[in-house]
């Protein structure tokens, strides 16, 4: 009791926090009740869920509270249904990001029904509408003061989330939820006015790709992109600057601040890859076949670059990490 006396001591000093569960079982639901209300406080009140709901409860949830901002990514293992009086302040904006499954919003009458599937962004305004979600959903969802978006009290919109603008938000708030426990005041500021920037972007289907604050959540969702098509022979900066909706020299301005270029990050983890190949157990890959599907223009150009970086020949890496296995397999027979 004590620790959770210190947290919400925190909790009220700070306004941040985050959250991370993964539960089922009997007690699940109360559990992540708890760490709910203890982790984002009652701005951002829990639903109250139906009885069938709470007696098959299992998520995992990561998210945070940031000032008067939540972010949550939210993922069900059953089908959720809420019950009950409607929480959350009037003064709220929401955009819900549905990547898997369907969620439902509307009234218990069954009135003002909208319902998303995945893929689709719905933006919400007001308190939080009843909502059900179909088993293995998952869905994020950021709550932030309805004035940083302006559409009408009470009303709703919607757009597909495979744009420029959601892949950057949805980056931000990735990182966001990673480095906030080491943040200070600026920082927090930042990170937060940066959602609030994103999130308006991504409903207003434009972005200001020259705004400096945006570069680490542009650097983010390039490198998100980049590791998603790594053996694609048409990956460059053109393209991933073409897929985000801003020009090759903005992408470049942004990775400028980073010390690595976009190129130099995507042939690093090129060569990771490569190098995981070569240590696979039972591997049936040749080194020209490892070179060639990690889209290296040859074998001799792939061991060049390999051993600039890892100060190894190919093949005596994956020599000296066969025998070191070996070793060790023999130390615990």
């Amino acid at each position: 009791m004590e620790q959770r006396d210190n947290l919400n001591g925190r909790l009220a000093t700070t306004m941040n926090d985050t959250l991370s569960v993964d539960l089922s079982g009997a007690n699940a639901f109360s559990d992540f009740a708890r760490e709910w209300q203890d982790r984002m406080g009652e701005p951002f009140a829990l639903a109250p869920f139906s009885r069938p709901s709470v007696d098959g409860f299992g998520a995992r949830s990561q998210g945070f509270r940031l000032r008067d901002v939540m972010f949550n990514r939210f993922e069900n293992t059953a089908s959720l249904q809420t019950a009950g009086p409607r929480v959350g302040a009037d003064d709220h904006v929401r955009l819900w990001i549905v990547h898997r499954g369907t969620w439902r919003f509307g009234e218990t009458d069954g009135r003002t029904e909208h319902t998303t599937p995945a893929g689709r962004l719905l933006v919400q305004t007001g308190e939080l509408s009843h909502f059900a979600a179909t088993p293995h959903t998952s869905v994020q969802v950021l709550v932030l003061p309805a004035a940083e978006i302006r559409i009408g009290r009470g009303q709703t919109a919607s757009g597909p989330i495979d744009t420029a603008e959601v892949r950057l938000l949805t980056a931000h708030a990735t990182m966001v939820g990673r480095v906030l426990d080491g943040l200070g005041p600026v920082g927090v500021n930042a990170a937060r006015d940066t959602l609030a920037e994103l999130a308006r972007a991504a409903v207003q289907g434009g972005l200001d790709d020259v705004e400096p604050r945006l570069s680490p959540a542009l650097v983010q969702a390039a490198r998100d992109l980049a590791d998603r098509r790594l053996t694609d022979p048409a990956l460059s900066p053109t393209t991933v600057a073409r897929k985000l909706n801003v020009s090759v020299r903005t992408l470049q301005r942004a990775f400028a601040n980073e010390g690595q270029s976009l190129s130099a990050y995507i042939r690093d983890r090129r060569l990771d890859e490569a190098r995981r190949a070569l240590v696979t157990p039972y591997r049936r890959m040749s080194i020209t076949e490892i070179a060639a599907h990690w889209q290296f223009a040859d074998s001799g150009h792939f061991a060049r670059a390999f051993r600039s970086r890892y100060d190894q020949a190919p093949t005596d890496y994956a020599a000296t990490t066969a025998s070191g296995d070996c070793r060790a397999s023999d130390s615990f027979s």
